[in-house]
């Protein structure tokens, strides 16, 4: 199979029939063999009665159908799942995506000496400015900011990957619009590429601006993890200060109390637990660390050990994304 399209719908039977037909044109004049995946998000309306006709017809096209609404991320993870080809494509299902630039996404990720995810670009937005666009422009701001990777429109769903690297992945959460920047992070070439975008036909859009709440807190979760498990240390540092600085605070605290003196007998003893509850935790907390770096770097040298000694087998190419992408 060279490529699989995956498409997350959530209650949108009245794009479901025109969205099979772009699709299934754009996807024939490739000249690639391909496969629909349309993952039904547990929606309430006609959507997965259009799904099982639509399967009927076609069989490169297949439905997975969740129980209930998991949101687009576990969407995503089960059309990556389920995906055979060796490209994959995913998209919208509301039709603001154009299923006519395929072709270029597939151009953009073979140029050169080859991408390991190309990302679309709604330059020209067909959306609402206060509660799509303003929010869309803070979270793409704060991705960048946090994650030093300058990508313009991470909410784009328009994007191409190779199979090899995105099924390594393992999304949860809001973690859908962070795998560009987790796929950087981790050592893999990308390519942003402007694409066509159009206003939404039908139904409404299923997020707007209280979003930006929900990918503050997953983008911290983001830069928490890849940061821990390259330099544990560091981040049980960090969570020390709090209680070292307690230390230094009660300390200098119980040294005042014993020189100005304090009325009453029970008042000086607070501080000196203080101290030593704080220098108790701080001390706790560097030594984890310092096992935690210990651990990671016993991994990394035993999985060197295990490459050098693995056979090499020629014909194959070697990928950019050798590290996990997430």
């Amino acid at each position: 199979m060279d490529l699989s399209i995956i498409v997350p719908l959530y209650n949108e039977e009245e794009s479901v029939d025109t969205l099979y037909e772009e699709v299934r044109a754009a996807a024939d004049g490739l000249g690639r063999e391909w496969e629909l995946l349309l993952v039904d998000d547990g929606s309430s309306d006609a959507t997965p009665a259009k799904l099982r006709q639509l399967c009927a017809r076609d069989r490169r096209v297949t439905a997975v159908r969740f129980r209930r609404n998991y949101g687009q991320t576990a969407a995503l993870q089960a059309g990556f799942d389920h995906a055979r080809g060796r490209v994959v494509v995913t998209l919208d299902g509301d039709l603001q995506n154009d299923p006519r630039d395929f072709g270029l996404l597939l151009a953009a990720l073979d140029e050169g000496e080859g991408y390991d995810v190309v990302c679309g670009w709604r330059r020209d937005r067909k959306d609402r400015m206060l509660s799509r666009k303003v929010p869309s422009w803070a979270a793409n701001w704060l991705i960048g900011t946090l994650t030093g990777t300058s990508i313009h429109d991470n909410g784009c769903t328009l994007k191409a990957y190779r199979a090899e690297v995105v099924k390594r992945a393992r999304l949860y959460a809001e973690m859908h619009r962070f795998l560009a920047p987790m796929m950087s992070l981790s050592g893999c070439r990308w390519k942003e590429v402007v694409v066509n975008h159009r206003a939404r036909r039908f139904g409404r859009s299923k997020y707007g601006i209280s979003r930006i709440w929900k990918v503050f807190l997953d983008l911290l979760t983001v830069k928490m993890l890849l940061g821990f498990t390259t330099r544990p240390a560091k981040w049980f540092a960090v969570l020390g200060v709090p209680f070292l600085a307690g230390t230094l605070l009660a300390l200098a605290a119980s040294a005042w109390v014993h020189l100005k003196g304090w009325p009453g007998s029970r008042y000086p003893l607070v501080f000196p637990a203080i101290t030593i509850l704080c220098a108790l935790a701080w001390v706790h907390l560097t030594l984890v660390g310092l096992f935690s770096e210990l651990v990671v770097k016993v991994g990394d040298f035993k999985a060197a050990e295990a490459l050098l000694a693995s056979p090499v087998s020629g014909g194959g190419h070697e990928s950019p994304a050798a590290a996990r992408p997430a």
